[in-house]
């Protein structure tokens, strides 16, 4: 057994923002305007999976289908010359919007996409008009996840230890 340290992060205004662009043309983030739980699945395990994102893993069709397919859940991929780069998915809470998953696939880690693939989640995000944004993560997550979200405008708002078998 270990200790977990998950941390909550939000942003309660667009001007908070600190944009960070990639310089690469070749990055580019689009949404999946066709549910499917399958990718949904996928992502998760792909982006996931060196970050012990395990929660979801033996889950049934059903409960793919049931998550994916709502009308407030959107899915945004990443990118790059064709190859998988990353995603995000937001998920419309009443008047908040939460940032649910956000990663790059392990190929795309440290190449100085994460400010720019965080940036496009923040700013749609905020197209959507929500009285904030937050996200959560933990210290199974990439070690700069934190700095990320901080240096893109977001502040920690609670921190929560819980106990992990």
């Amino acid at each position: 057994m270990s200790q977990l340290e998950i941390t909550y992060l939000e942003m309660r205004s667009p001007a908070a923002l600190v944009a960070r662009r990639s310089p690469d043309p070749r990055f580019a983030v689009r949404e999946t305007t066709v549910k499917q739980w399958e990718l949904n699945r996928f992502l998760y395990a792909f982006v996931g999976r060196q970050w012990s994102w395990t929660d979801k893993l033996t889950w049934t069709e059903q409960q793919w289908r049931a998550y994916v397919e709502v009308d407030s859940l959107r899915t945004f991929v990443a990118g790059y010359d064709g190859s998988l780069a990353g995603y995000y998915e937001l998920q419309s809470q009443g008047s908040e919007i939460e940032l649910v998953y956000f990663g790059l696939a392990p190929h795309f880690i440290g190449r100085g996409f994460g400010g720019a693939l965080l940036t496009s989640a923040l700013e749609t995000a905020w197209s959507m008009h929500p009285s904030r944004v937050w996200v959560h993560t933990c210290t199974l997550d990439h070690p700069a996840a934190i700095a990320n979200y901080q240096a893109r405008g977001m502040t920690i708002y609670k921190t929560d230890s819980v106990t992990s078998t």
